[in-house]
């Protein structure tokens, strides 16, 4: 155990001195953008965790956390339904839906749904660049299942298999991918650490009708656009983070202020991380904090929610710049 833990501390620290470091200029940079497909899998959600900026897989708990790490789904008490709803960039919408039960005094189980819509939006043409009448729109789907085991009073693993499809116009790609991740507690000033695979799986392709129209100057001797498109890998994420309360590390204390930093990096981006916290009063109200550190486009976060009984009621902001603000609203019900 020691061993393991002086291995997890090592591999923070290692990370930590990376993203302590200069960027590079954007010559030197190799961000590896456009290599993978099905980047809707990168899309955050859960209303806390886009309030702290990101930084969840050593702080996310219950079925909202499992989208950072399947090991947050070890944290349930009994069992948790969540939804949350938000306004993306670009007029997009997605939204998340989760159930997760305790089986057992070890076991967990959950169903997580993600799905994300463009709206309509109109088929244009070379022929009719002003549009043709006809409407389209893209749909993006995860549906997975997770299960989670709490090894020890301290340490916590999960995983999750995903069914994806993604839908544009009328070509369309699925697959199954998988998440692994485990969330440990130090025992050293109340210090835990998590870490997090996504998205690992195989090459995905496009197919459909809109891919059989004949390319007069393709090398395939059917002439058909299908025969060409390329396979892409998925957007792998490696996840890896901390976390500690600075005050009321009691469950039962009436104030508590927790921080948390995760390092990602994931396969066609350059590393960058998040920060955030999060004050709780009386486990009843909260206010949450955060942003993106090397990020593009990403900045601030802000957030906050309220927990009467049963019920919890959350919101988050985003500021992504030029790209304006997102917003998320998340219900959780717990029983």
């Amino acid at each position: 155990m020691k061993r393991a833990l002086n291995i997890l501390i090592t591999s923070i620290f290692i990370f930590g001195l990376s993203l302590c470091q200069d960027p590079p200029d954007p010559p030197d940079a190799v961000t590896k953008v456009g290599t993978s497909a099905a980047n809707w899998l990168k899309v955050e959600s859960g209303t806390r965790g886009i309030a702290m900026g990101g930084s969840q897989v050593a702080s996310g708990r219950g079925i909202s956390g499992a989208y950072y790490n399947p090991a947050s789904i070890a944290f349930i008490e009994a069992s948790e339904v969540y939804y949350s709803k938000s306004n993306y960039l670009a007029g997009i919408t997605h939204n998340t839906i989760g159930y997760g039960t305790r089986l057992s005094s070890t076991d967990y189980f959950g169903l997580h749904l993600f799905y994300l819509d463009s709206g309509d939006m109109e088929v244009t043409t070379v022929p009719s660049p002003n549009g043709t009448g006809e409407m389209f729109s893209v749909l993006d789907i995860s549906l997975r299942l997770i299960y989670g085991k709490q090894l020890t009073d301290r340490l916590r693993i999960g995983g999750s298999i995903k069914y994806i499809r993604e839908k544009i116009y009328t070509t369309q790609m699925q697959s199954f991918v998988f998440d692994l991740g485990s969330n440990f507690n130090t025992g050293i000033y109340g210090l835990k650490l998590g870490m997090s695979v996504s998205n690992f799986g195989p090459d995905v392709q496009f197919t459909g009708e809109g891919l059989d129209k004949v390319v007069p100057d393709s090398t395939d001797i059917s002439g058909k656009l299908s025969k060409i498109t390329k396979k892409f890998s998925v957007p792998l994420v490696f996840r890896l983070g901390i976390q500690k309360y600075l005050i009321g590390e009691d469950e039962e204390s009436i104030s508590r202020l927790s921080v948390s930093a995760d390092a990602i990096n994931p396969i066609d981006y350059t590393v960058y991380g998040g920060i955030g916290a999060e004050y709780s009063w009386n486990n009843m109200a909260y206010i949450r904090g955060g942003t993106k550190l090397f990020h593009d486009t990403a900045g601030m976060s802000l957030g906050g929610g309220l927990k009467w009984s049963m019920f919890e009621v959350d919101y988050a902001y985003v500021n992504y710049g030029i790209l304006k603000e997102t917003h998320q609203f998340g219900i959780s019900l717990n029983f």
